[in-house]
Parts: C-alpha cells; sequence; structure tokens
C-alpha cells in the first residue's frame, strides 16, 4: 500500500506524456485552489488547514496521510503555477457545473472558517468564479448557504 501511495504522488515518471495521472491531477488541482483560497489573507490557520483535509477526505476518500499528502503535491504546484487558469481550467473540463457549485461552496466555507470576510478573499472568490465559469447569482447562492448553515442553531 504504501509503495502505491508513493506512486500515486510522484506524479509522472520522467519521459512520460504531459499530464500524468488524470485522477491525481484533478485532485491537486482542486486542493491548489482551496489552498491559494486559504493562504491569500496571509493568515493559513490550522482551522483552515483542517477544513481543507475533511473536505479531501470526504470528496476524494481519502485517508488522512494521503489528504495531507495531496495536499502538500498541491502546494509545490501552485508554488510552481504563475496563475490559477491551468487548475480551474482542469476542473471545468472534469466537473460538471453542480460540482464546481460544489467547489465553490467549499472556497466560501474555507473563506468563513475565522468567521469573517477579507476583502482579498473577496475577491479571489469571484475571481475563481468567474474561472469556473459560474454565474454571480451561482456565486452568491453558494456564499449564502455557507452563511446560512454557519448561523443556522445547533440541534
Amino acid at each position: 500500500m504504501i509503495e502505491s501511495l508513493k506512486k500515486f504522488f510522484a506524479g509522472p515518471e520522467p519521459g512520460d506524456k504531459a499530464g500524468g495521472d488524470p485522477k491525481r491531477d484533478i485532485m491537486v488541482a482542486t486542493c491548489a485552489i482551496m489552498l491559494e483560497m486559504a493562504n491569500i489573507d496571509d493568515e493559513f490557520t490550522r482551522d483552515e488547514q483542517n477544513e481543507i483535509v475533511s473536505v479531501l477526505k470526504s470528496r476524494f476518500r481519502l485517508a488522512d496521510e494521503v489528504a495531507v499528502k495531496l495536499m502538500d503535491s498541491a502546494r509545490a504546484e501552485l508554488e510552481n503555477s504563475v496563475d490559477l487558469w491551468s487548475f480551474t481550467s482542469m476542473i471545468n473540463k472534469n466537473y460538471s457545473r453542480e460540482e464546481r457549485i460544489g467547489i465553490m461552496r467549499t472556497i466560501w466555507e474555507i473563506v468563513y472558517t475565522d468567521g469573517k470576510l477579507d476583502k482579498h478573499e473577496d475577491y479571489l472568490a469571484h475571481k475563481l468564479s468567474n474561472l469556473l465559469r459560474l454565474s454571480h447569482k451561482e456565486l452568491i447562492d453558494a456564499k449564502l448557504s455557507v452563511i446560512s448553515r454557519s448561523k443556522a442553531p445547533d440541534k
């Protein structure tokens, strides 16, 4: 099992065609935009990290250690990228509109992990919405669904 995990996160072998494993690539792309959002306000908190790991585990059915490795891979890809287009383009090619709206909800959940909306977070959420080819209404509906859930009384 350890060898399969190593191979999964190692990416393409030298000489392989560009793109590598599509399943790995889409997971890295999804994680990368979540990391970018979590880091945009220069305060990447433990709560934000836990939120991202939780999303990765549930969305991709990953174990804790695999989700953390995925985050490390995405962080490295993000550091080597010049923009977010390559990540969102891959998401657009592989996810339905409903799935992209779900990603936007996740983006808002990361934003509101600390209970406040920073101007840089708001800017990036709008930018990601455009890159994910979502309407302004879909962006706002995703935001309101996250806000309403966070204000709902515990039962």
